[in-house]
């Protein structure tokens, strides 16, 4: 398609669609693209992303947005990681932190150090005690991060936990300042180019037909434009993560505000608990195959740390994604595009991501079957990197029930097997391209469940066992000692945020 882009449609708002508002009326800023977005204030939106990766971050600085506006606006949190709880065994913890673990040693990634140590029978304590995000969270406390020179413990990052409803507010405040016009009604069909089978138009319920050069499909799980009307087929991956739904339900803010989301293993799936200023979002995912959902939400009720503040709603998914991210004049975001569980809060990353790779070919003078093929091929690695980093958290784990031993005995995917297999050999964190967890992710899942290198890296063979001791025992102290100093999380947000 040749035609210049001057009309523009977003089919959805909540997180997706006004994140897509947002970046778009930013980017196009001083040019003449008119950019609509519907929505019905009738359909809900499923609004139970309340947790980030660090990378959101960078999309609300992109924007110009203060951090502080934003917190307040959203009752927002600091989330230094992920808490694991049972996933190895009954009582296990994997704490798994937005930071490196350690410091290289004469060019050495630390991690091989700590099984050169762990080998010889030293005393090096545990993993998570060279993380310093990790260590503040274990007590409760926040601090952000400022490298010092010389210093890389000091390096770290951090996300958030927010009001999904309340952001998608704050966005659409954003955009509709700058020109986004939002129109509320509801999608009855769609008119495609008889030639070419390019979208020409939405038909709504009003009557009101928006003609458009490029679509952005926020719809949800229906994918209403990519999925039903370019008839995209849905690539299905629940035979390698059969969670297939989830109850979500409000409850009043735990005692401890803890900086961290709790994912807690349960019998047929796991709970997460997501601490936000005025309230705990809390949910219990699962597989309707192996449990009763009656279980399910008992077992979610008796959960709460605080007083439940709603009754239970239900969420229905299939894991997978559609084959293709770009059609025709058509990009789907977030739900739209596919669908991976929350475990890793990757939900909302996808959509900054497939932003981001909109932007990098936005079609302003036409549409380019190069640039769209790239931009599928790279939407297509990213949702397999993330599926095998998820897939890691279940195929390992040390749990009894039926899903737990379904999860221990499935075939793995290639591209899985062969990093776990590279890992076992000798201890090589495999970072491929356009991989979202980086190797010390990895490395925090690999020593949760017991994987370990089964011989060393030649580098550390011929250190002196003192030496090593020194070095990591010097770490350990550095950070313990710095991670007793910040406030605590309720205190740094009383104090600088507080909404």
């Amino acid at each position: 398609m040749q035609q210049p882009l001057n009309r523009l449609i977003i089919l959805g708002g909540g997180t997706a669609g006004w994140m897509a508002a947002a970046a778009m009326s930013h980017q196009l800023r001083g040019t003449q693209v008119r950019i609509q977005l519907v929505e019905s204030s009738a359909v809900g939106t499923v609004g139970v992303g309340e947790a980030t990766l660090p990378g959101l971050r960078n999309f609300n600085a992109s924007l110009g947005i203060d951090e502080r506006a934003f917190i307040r606006a959203t009752n927002a949190t600091f989330k230094l990681g992920i808490r694991f709880e049972g996933w190895a065994g009954q009582s296990s913890d994997i704490f798994h932190p937005f930071s490196d673990y350690g410091a290289p040693i004469a060019g050495t990634p630390f991690h091989q150090w700590f099984y050169r140590a762990r080998a010889l029978g030293l005393d090096v304590g545990a993993l998570h005690e060279y993380s310093f995000s990790a260590m503040l969270a274990g007590q409760q406390r926040f601090a952000q991060p400022h490298a010092e020179p010389g210093n890389p413990l000091a390096d770290y990052k951090y996300a958030f936990h927010f009001d999904a409803t309340a952001y998608a507010a704050f966005l659409r405040h954003y955009a509709e300042a700058r020109g986004v016009e939002r129109v509320d009604d509801r999608l009855t069909s769609v008119v495609k180019d008889p030639a070419n089978g390019h979208i020409q138009a939405l038909k709504l319920e009003s009557g009101l037909e928006l003609a458009g050069d490029f679509f952005i499909d926020c719809s949800g799980f229906r994918s209403l434009l990519l999925g039903e009307a370019l008839s995209v087929p849905f690539e299905d991956w629940s035979h390698w993560l059969p969670v297939d739904g989830a109850y979500a339900v409000a409850a009043e803010p735990a005692p401890v505000l803890r900086p961290y989301t709790r994912a807690i293993a349960r019998d047929g799936g796991w709970q997460w608990q997501i601490p936000l200023q005025h309230r705990t979002g809390n949910g219990s995912v699962f597989a309707s195959r192996f449990i009763d959902e009656s279980r399910v939400v008992e077992d979610l009720m008796a959960g709460l740390e605080g007083a439940a503040t709603g009754s239970p709603n239900r969420i229905r998914f299939v894991t997978g994604r559609r084959q293709k991210f770009w059609e025709k004049n058509c990009v789907a975001l977030g739900l739209a595009s596919g669908f991976l569980e929350p475990l890793e809060s990757t939900s909302i990353a996808l959509i900054q991501t497939g932003l981001s790779r909109l932007l990098m070919f936005l079609p302003l003078a036409g549409i380019d079957a190069a640039e769209v093929e790239e931009a599928n091929r790279t939407a297509r690695i990213e949702m397999e990197r993330i599926r095998d980093f998820l897939i890691l958290h279940y195929c390992r784990n040390g749990r009894q029930g039926d899903l737990w031993e379904y999860c221990r005995n499935m075939p793995l995917p290639d591209s899985l097997a062969q990093k776990i297999a590279l890992f076992e050999s000798r201890g090589h964190l495999q970072q491929r391209e356009l991989e979202s967890f980086e190797p010390a992710s990895w490395l925090t899942f690999y020593e949760g469940f017991g994987v370990a290198p089964c011989q060393p890296d030649p580098a550390v063979l011929n250190a002196s066992p003192d030496d090593i001791a020194r070095a990591l025992a010097s770490m350990r102290s550095q950070i313990a000692s710095a991670a007793n100093q910040p406030l605590s999380h309720a205190a740094f947000i009383a104090r600088h945020c507080a909404a």
